[in-house]
């Protein structure tokens, strides 16, 4: 009985040898053959149709630069993904993306198919002109519906327009080293800030560094904001698009009146008009200016390779200034990517995969360590690696009483670009208080007017 098993086994072990043997061949098997003996030819492989997507972006700055660099391997990544697809980086300048290069795109309908894009009063002027692809439909098929923080500034009537890449808050950055060379600490009230800030100029240390010059109007305006939000209380500023508060309002005024006095007393940079937004920045972390105020993206800058500042910079929101505001930050989730309308398959396909790719913790993670970016997105832990600053942040955020968006979120174009120019003039010594909120007003009731 056993010889007859192993001779069994035998003929099976030969017989699975012979059919290897057959199957490694080199010699190709023979092509099938269509009825009347002729050969049936070996179809070739569809070749994927090359098509291109404009991805515009705005890490176009020196300390943009590992923001970009993620970007673009993701891109390569979803390149590999999507067959044909060749994403084409258009790097613009943040503030001539919004109100030049954006603007007039969106106009004659030619926005690229994924682009940088401002919540509120952008997005919700470009979502009613048709201009912007409702993201709900893609989120849900992704599973990530519920995965953000916050998408208020990016919804228009139930419908999502926008995905913030981050969030952000606003506040002091300061120097620990000249804090202390000076004898100051972190003021805990409006009064006490004056008083550092004296502190600091009489041992020869410009107290605030800023640079408002042509084209970044917008850079006082972050303090600005926040001053009448403290004086006012957030609900000042959520009423000024509808005309039920005003820019003549007390908090506005005064808020308006407590930066030019800053500038006044020799606390803010005296150049401050003919510094770019960049140069003020790097005033404060070469050790020139003992505060920035600044979002919190500037800890990027901040924590940077040109950086003096590294390891004695800390952050403290603005102090308390003795309105219903106080304890509020100015902070939100306001600027991401928005997706044209005007979308082709392809492009579709494309722009699915990018969101895929780019909106994920692994992402978010990566941006909070590389480039000091507050998350957008749920789910971020165990970052090892931040920084002390970018903790502080974390720090300054979670121990406020809530936050409030930035006003341009919220308020017309027009009326943006009056402020900027407005307080550049304040600044300047050539406006009062009262006249740049009898301007502010008269400005607002143009845009409510007509609607713009």
């Amino acid at each position: 009985m056993k010889k007859r098993l192993t001779l069994l086994m035998i003929v099976a072990l030969m017989g699975m040898l012979t059919l290897a043997g057959c199957g490694g061949s080199s010699k190709p098997a023979d092509p099938p053959k269509e009825a009347g003996g002729t050969t049936t030819p070996t179809p070739e492989p569809e070749k994927a149709e090359s098509f291109d997507v404009v991805i515009r972006h705005i890490n176009v700055r020196d300390t943009a630069k590992a923001m970009l660099k993620q970007l673009e391997e993701v891109s390569a990544a979803t390149e590999k993904e999507v067959p044909g697809l060749k994403f084409k980086l258009d790097g613009v300048e943040d503030t001539v993306n919004r109100d030049v290069k954006l603007k007039a795109e969106m106009t004659s309908g030619t926005q690229p198919p994924l682009f940088n894009l401002f919540g509120g009063d952008d997005t919700v002027k470009y979502a009613k002109a048709g201009r912007l692809l409702a993201l709900n439909d893609i989120l849900t098929e992704l599973g990530i519906a519920d995965a953000f923080f916050n998408l208020r500034e990016f919804t228009v009537d139930g419908k999502i327009y926008g995905l913030p890449e981050s969030g952000y808050i606003e506040g002091f950055f300061y120097n620990k080293k000249l804090f202390e060379d000076a004898g100051a600490t972190v003021p805990k009230t409006w009064e006490e800030l004056l008083a550092v800030c004296e502190a600091l100029k009489a041992k020869g240390i410009t107290p605030i560094a800023m640079g408002d010059g042509a084209g970044d109007g917008w850079v006082a305006n972050m303090l600005v904001n926040s001053l009448f939000v403290g004086l006012g209380g957030p609900a000042l500023q959520d009423g000024f698009a509808t005309g039920t508060t005003k820019w003549t309002d007390p908090a506005v005024v005064e808020s308006l009146k407590r930066v030019q006095d800053l500038k006044n007393k020799g606390y803010i940079d005296p150049n401050v008009l003919g510094l770019k937004y960049s140069q003020g920045q790097a005033n404060f972390y070469t050790g020139k200016a003992a505060m920035l105020f600044d979002g919190s993206w500037a800890a990027n800058a901040i924590t940077g390779d040109t950086s003096t500042v590294k390891d004695v910079s800390g952050f403290f929101r603005l102090p308390d200034v003795g309105g219903p505001g106080d304890g509020f930050i100015n902070g939100g989730w306001s600027n991401g990517f928005g997706v044209s309308a005007d979308l082709k398959e392809n492009e579709l396909k494309a722009v699915k995969a990018f969101i895929k790719n780019w909106y994920n913790v692994e992402q978010q993670k990566r941006s909070l360590i590389e480039s000091s970016r507050i998350p957008a997105m749920k789910g971020v832990s165990n970052v090892e690696g931040a920084t002390e600053l970018v903790k502080s942040l974390g720090e300054s955020q979670g121990s406020a009483k809530g936050a409030f968006p930035a006003f341009d979120a919220l308020v017309q174009k027009s009326v943006k670009v009056t402020l900027e120019q407005t307080v550049q003039e304040l600044l300047g010594g050539k406006i009062t208080p009262e006249k740049a909120a009898e301007r502010m007003q008269q400005a607002q009731e143009k845009a409510i007017k007509e609607g713009k």
